[in-house]
């Protein structure tokens, strides 16, 4: 079975998606006239201050701005930021994160998109609340011949929501608890499932109240010891910027036993993760933002893009330039970087022990509760997404039973062998796009004229 799947992610996530993605992100861009460069400034002004209802239309919808953005970051911010953005520099070197600094600009137009369509299309449930997401805007944008890919949608949301997003984080924080501070794997599984619950049978407005208070504090402390690092290094900052531009463009030759990384590993271990880091193009934030309080499509659209330039931009920068100014990017274990390491550490273990190497155990501290916080915010936050794909499969119906298999998902994480749920989630995640790109370049009229009629162009 894990073979099978494999076979077919290889062809999900190969080079024609790849393209479609990149594709579809520049297609955005330029019907959109670089909307997420011009009005950058705008739309985090809108993210993160109070703004009045027009005199002609009152705000609709269930959560702030700044909630809904927060709600999305929980899902968005996560263990990818962390060991991601390592893996990207081990497999495809300091030109990776170019790549995925591309993969993030464009991704802010897809990203806009998403939540402007979620908006716009979004409706009313029988419990009060709004529900919009890539299933709605394909169903009414495109009609119901469409119906399927809707369906198909909604189906791989709810299944990827268990894996990716679930089992996998709760995972990682259980393998976190019992190294660093040596709590067995069971008890971690039972207090993530007791957290957990408290917070989902809360419903949308609790799940909120809880990203709006955690994200903030998980990004300040990752990001303030981040910075700590740079700052002691600060002599390689500039030379840290000089081999992500040069080797972008320019193969790493060989040295030693390693056998050098070609301009293509780049771009690939670079898309690749700036793909996983913000999940523009897989329509995951367009299920939060359609119950945004908002009073226009256009204004959720720009809030929503800046969570992709936090994400990739400002967080997992971060992560890459201590990777690179401590030298822990190099998977020769020094040979080339001249930094001796460990060369069979990878992924979250590196970025720890990147961490450690200049502030010791507090450094390591520092990671470890970001992987704690930042997995379990994933947790919470990808059931939002979870939940909307089922109460659209199911018509709102049995969804206490999606609540009880989702909190089993993220007992069974803690104590479960989960490369299978890995490739199975990495499957869901191709399939959600899919459907969701194609939503978005069919219907890009429409986005086209809801941002030229807000802003008058």
């Amino acid at each position: 079975m894990l073979d099978f799947i494999q076979s077919i992610n290889n062809v999900l996530w190969g080079v024609p998606s790849l393209v479609l993605l990149l594709g579809t992100g520049v297609f955005l861009t330029i019907v959109l006239k670089g909307v997420q460069f011009h009005k950058l400034i705008y739309a985090f002004r809108l993210a993160f201050t109070k703004e009045k209802a027009t005199e002609k239309e009152e705000q609709e919808g269930d959560i702030s701005n700044f909630k809904t953005l927060m709600t999305m970051l929980t899902a968005t911010i996560g263990n990818g930021n962390i060991a991601g953005v390592a893996t990207a520099l081990t497999l495809g070197g300091p030109g990776a994160i170019f790549w995925m600094w591309i993969v993030g600009l464009l991704g802010m137009a897809t990203k806009y998109s998403e939540a402007l369509l979620a908006v716009k299309f979004r409706i009313k449930n029988k419990y009060g609340e709004y529900s919009g997401g890539p299933m709605y805007y394909i169903e009414k944008g495109l009609g119901k011949k469409w119906m399927p890919l809707a369906l198909a949608f909604a189906l791989f949301g709810a299944f990827a929501a268990l894996g990716i997003g679930n089992s996998v984080q709760s995972n990682t924080i259980a393998d976190v608890m019992d190294q660093s501070f040596f709590v067995p794997n069971w008890i971690t599984g039972a207090l993530l499932v007791l957290l957990t619950a408290l917070i989902i049978f809360g419903g949308i407005q609790r799940i909120s109240k809880v990203a709006s208070f955690f994200v903030p504090i998980m990004s300040v402390l990752y990001i303030f010891g981040a910075m700590l690092i740079i700052i002691i290094h600060y002599d390689q900052i500039l030379p840290a910027f000089g081999l992500i531009f040069q080797y972008a463009f320019s193969p790493l030759s060989a040295v030693g036993g390693f056998t050098g990384i070609a301009v293509t590993q780049a771009v690939q271990s670079g898309v690749a993760r700036g793909i996983f880091s913000n999940e523009a193009g897989l329509g995951t934030a367009a299920l939060v933002a359609g119950n945004a309080r908002t009073d226009s499509p256009v204004k959720q659209a720009l809030v929503a893009m800046t969570g992709t330039f936090i994400v990739t931009i400002i967080v997992c920068s971060m992560t890459a330039i201590v990777l690179i100014v401590t030298g822990f990017w190099d998977p020769t274990g020094g040979l080339y970087s001249g930094v001796s390491h460990n060369a069979s550490l990878d992924g979250g273990a590196l970025t720890s022990a990147a961490f450690g190497e200049t502030l010791g155990i507090f450094g390591q501290y520092i990671v470890a509760f970001s992987v704690i916080f930042f997995g379990f915010s994933t947790i919470v936050g990808w059931y939002v997404y979870g939940e909307k794909c089922f109460e659209y499969l199911t018509n709102f119906r049995l969804l206490n039973t999606y609540r009880f298999i989702y909190l089993t998902a993220t007992f069974l994480g803690t104590v479960a062998n989960l490369e299978l749920v890995w490739a199975f989630a990495d499957m869901a995640n191709a399939l959600m796009m899919i459907p969701n790109l194609l939503a978005l370049l069919l219907l890009y009229k429409i986005i086209r004229e809801e941002t030229q009629k807000f802003f008058l162009y």
